[in-house]
């Protein structure tokens, strides 16, 4: 999926002009996309001029530190909110448990799109 690295968007609207199913919008000088309209087309990465449209594998390990962290926090605050130490890994489990589920729901997705991409070939 695409994303805009603010820090390099200079503004100019050329990805806004050229969205084929326009979503994307200026938001306080800097372009936004909205992801549920997004076709994933990658017209937005071709034609930006300062290379301010980036890829998703660019962001990670933003992404695996903010689950990470959300994990710690969830961690510390569940032992402090029951009082007892032993919900530190209660919890830690919970958090794993959500992680593995959300890997194969997205391993079930990939197999069914595969499915829907034999049928088109």
């Amino acid at each position: 999926m695409p994303w805009i690295d603010k820090n390099d968007c200079t503004g100019c609207g050329i990805c806004i002009e050229e969205c084929p199913v326009d979503c994307i919008a200026m938001e306080e000088n800097v372009a936004e996309i909205d992801m549920k309209g997004c076709i994933r087309c990658a017209l937005c990465h071709d034609i930006c001029p300062v290379d301010a449209v980036k890829h998703d594998s660019e962001k990670e390990e933003y992404w695996i530190e903010e689950n990470v962290n959300w994990a710690k926090y969830s961690i510390d605050a569940s032992a402090k909110y029951y009082g007892r130490e032993e919900e530190r890994l209660n919890c830690l489990n919970r958090m794993i448990g959500h992680f593995k589920r959300e890997k194969r729901i997205a391993e079930a997705t990939v197999e069914r799109l595969l499915k829907i991409k034999e049928e088109i070939e």
